[in-house]
């Protein structure tokens, strides 16, 4: 286990730092375990990190710093049981090509696979479905470090009032040391991405988001255009994206010409618009079949800040159509598109669709690109609609306001008043959310 000084602690978009007293690398649960008595023993709060994936502060401290990176892999397959048991650490990336090599996958993932399953897990990361929600909502099972240093397994049937809370715990009610997930036999998805107007979109939506296993799409600001991408399964044949098409599309335009535009547009605001109208057209209609993950996740080498919130389902289009008049009206000028997914209602206390079905919207600013005054705008809109952020993303919502967007805010409010009264996983963060 390595302990020692360590120097400032950065998320990946740079827009956090922290210069924890120490960071430990426990290699074991029992070594997660002494490493939260011996914080508990110097005063120190504890938190853990995972790849630094979120925009807020969730997992800054200034006390220890719980690095996960010995804590990978699979503990156990469950065929029959359908799941499978990972250690907190694993990233997504990993997981998702040892399933695929044992004919196994997860229903439904988010757009990267970068982040640790527990990092992942705890801030409610998603993708977009019909039917199938957030990765946290396909947990069965997880192991928690509490605050006195011991070991707690929760399910629906092991300590299920922890179960329905830490499934998104926000690192306030412990540190993860392993999750049981929901897995299935690996499948085919065929995808179809195709550009379309914005208003054909908003007039479509709701049939669009009924005929498709999972539907999002991304509006580009200053324009009236939208890349949509429908998710469906299929019986194959497998026909991936070619070598030279993948590579011209998705790392070409998507990712070396998206950076130098946004480059360019940092230097020169006023040329935004116009390359706005450019790239809302790059990308061409094609369609793909190949196993989930391939499929759900894109590479994203653009560094950026993003907030996100989830509205009613039926309230997307007022929404989004009142974001589009706010920042045409505007002198705003916003190089990246917004995105758009879905999810159904789930029964986890504070995930963003707890208790009712919901729409995403997340809107982007290049990093190093002013985005205070866009999404200062864009959160009094999402607001107004009874939003709810999404906790590894920007925004400015405090205890209060969250209290009355969550029916079971106060549910999770006790438990971390029984589990960690003295707040060992506590931080500025988690202070402003969920009040002390």
């Amino acid at each position: 286990m390595a302990n020692g000084k360590s120097g400032t602690w950065r998320n990946w978009a740079g827009n956090v730092t922290a210069r924890p007293v120490r960071e430990v690398t426990p290699a074991s649960v029992d070594e997660l375990s002494d490493a939260v008595r011996k914080a508990a023993e110097d005063g120190l709060k504890v938190k853990a990190v995972g790849t630094g994936h979120s925009f807020t502060a969730t997992a800054a401290t200034d006390g220890v710093l719980i690095r996960p990176d010995l804590l990978t892999g699979i503990r156990r397959i469950d065929r029959e049981a359908g799941t499978v048991t990972v250690e907190a650490g694993t990233p997504l990336k990993r997981l998702n090509a040892a399933l695929a090599r044992e004919g196994l996958s997860l229903t439904n993932m988010g757009d990267i696979m970068e982040q640790t399953v527990s990092g992942a897990t705890s801030t409610g990361t998603h993708g977009t479905g019909r039917e199938s929600a957030s990765i946290a909502a396909q947990i069965r099972a997880l192991e928690l470090v509490t605050a006195d240093g011991s070991v707690l397994s929760c399910s629906e049937k092991e300590n299920p009032d922890v179960f329905a809370a830490a499934r998104i715990g926000l690192g306030a009610l412990g540190v993860v040391s392993a999750i049981t997930f929901a897995v299935e036999p690996l499948f085919l998805l065929s995808a179809r991405e195709e550009p379309m107007a914005f208003d054909e979109v908003m007039s479509r939506f709701d049939e669009l988001h009924a005929e498709n296993e999972h539907f999002e799409f991304y509006w580009f600001p200053h324009t009236g255009n939208c890349n949509t991408k429908r998710n469906n399964r299929s019986t194959g044949p497998v026909a991936p994206v070619g070598r030279w098409s993948g590579w011209f599309e998705d790392e070409f335009l998507s990712n070396g010409l998206f950076q130098a535009v946004n480059s360019l547009g940092l230097a020169v605001p006023s040329t935004i618009p116009a390359i706005a109208k450019i790239s809302s057209r790059a990308l061409s209609a094609r369609t793909y079949t190949d196993i989930p993950y391939k499929v759900f996740t894109s590479p994203r080498r653009v560094r950026f800040v993003e907030m996100e919130y989830a509205v009613p389902r039926e309230a997307l289009v007022g929404t989004l159509r009142e974001l589009k008049a706010m920042v045409d009206r505007s002198d705003l000028r916003v190089s990246f598109p917004v995105e758009v997914r879905t999810a159904p209602a789930d029964d986890i206390a504070l995930s963003t669709a707890s208790g009712r079905e919901s729409a995403y919207i997340a809107v982007h600013m290049y990093r190093g690109a002013p985005y205070q005054a866009y999404f200062t705008a864009a959160e009094r809109i999402f607001t107004a609609h009874d939003g709810r952020p999404h906790w590894g993303k920007l925004h400015t919502r405090d205890a209060e306001y969250l209290a009355a967007a969550y029916p079971r805010f106060g549910e999770f409010t006790a438990l971390r008043e029984r589990l960690d009264p003295e707040r060992r996983f506590g931080n500025d963060y988690l202070r402003r959310v969920l009040g002390d």
